[in-house]
């Protein structure tokens, strides 16, 4: 089957978010993490500590130099595993934050109080890396690296990442001291919630199952009230192996207390199962909230 190749104007706009994004990752680490002595995990933590103990005495040893050399293995090794696009995207990413950060590097920290920076530069951070993420790429081969690894190790992807980022904490605080080892691992957590954030969009939406005997008045109810459309799905149940209509729907987080409402009026007796949803496309779908 062949692919469609990606139209120029939208190969463009990834392009320049993917360099905003780099560039906000380039603008934290200069401007809150760095002066702190604040690390990241994975391959831009590692590259962090290697800038602090050696950039002075040997050039080449610096932030940006560093965090392409450690990448280049994982983007080369993750071509076959995650494609090409991904692969030139991430290079393009990891390139802009090698160039953004020397750029930055001259300019005057913002703040040297710990906490702010780690607040701040964990947001700005999160931010950047999210942007570039959730348009086609990675400034961090660690994933790449476990993604490869978890097929012969006993281990996910998430287990890996963890670990892998336990030693690079741990080692920054024989580096910069525990403390500010304890002020990376909140600058960590601030940017991992961050990253999720961005990728997943503001305007998060939750994926609803709905089981009622009388499922016709609540799916009408659901698209009249508020003017959503249902899908009706069969099913059978588990106990009484009789067969039930099953109603799915999604919903911004802001209609769900009034979609249970709608439910609980029509049938007290509803069983209702909500979850979150990473992204919702297609269908027209509006946020509107009536």
């Amino acid at each position: 089957m062949q692919h469609k190749k990606e139209k120029l104007s939208h190969l463009l706009y990834r392009l320049c978010m993917i360099f905003f994004g780099a560039s906000l990752a380039a603008f934290s680490i200069e401007l809150f993490l760095m002066p702190n002595n604040i690390i990241d995990g994975g391959i831009i933590g590692i590259s962090l500590i290697i800038d602090y103990l050696f950039a002075e005495k040997v050039f080449l040893l610096n932030f940006a130099f560093v965090v392409v050399i450690l990448n280049l293995p994982f983007m080369y090794s993750g071509y076959k595993q995650i494609g090409k696009t991904f692969m030139l995207s991430s290079f393009f990413g990891i390139v802009s934050l090698a160039v953004m950060e020397r750029i930055f590097h001259s300019f005057e920290a913002f703040t040297t109080e710990p906490i702010l920076a780690t607040v701040f530069g964990g947001f700005l951070l999160g931010a950047g890396v999210g942007l570039v993420i959730r348009h086609g790429g990675s400034l961090d081969g660690t994933e790449i690296l476990g993604i490869l690894l978890t097929k012969r190790l006993p281990f996910s992807v998430g287990e890996f990442v963890m670990f892998f980022n336990i030693f690079i904490f741990l080692w920054a605080a024989f580096v910069f001291g525990v403390e500010q080892a304890m002020y990376s691992v909140m600058a960590y957590y601030i940017a991992f919630k961050m990253i999720d954030t961005v990728i997943q969009g503001l305007d998060e939406t939750k994926a609803v199952i709905i089981v009622s005997d009388k499922y016709e008045e609540v799916s009408e109810a659901i698209l009249h009230r508020l003017g959503r459309g249902t899908t009706k799905l069969k099913g059978k149940g588990g106990f009484t192996d009789l067969e039930k209509e099953v109603i799915y729907v999604v919903v911004t987080r802001l209609e769900v207390t009034k979609l249970k409402t709608i439910v609980q009026e029509i049938d007290s007796n509803a069983f209702i199962t909500i979850m979150n949803t990473q992204e919702t496309k297609g269908a027209k779908f509006k946020s509107a909230i009536h």
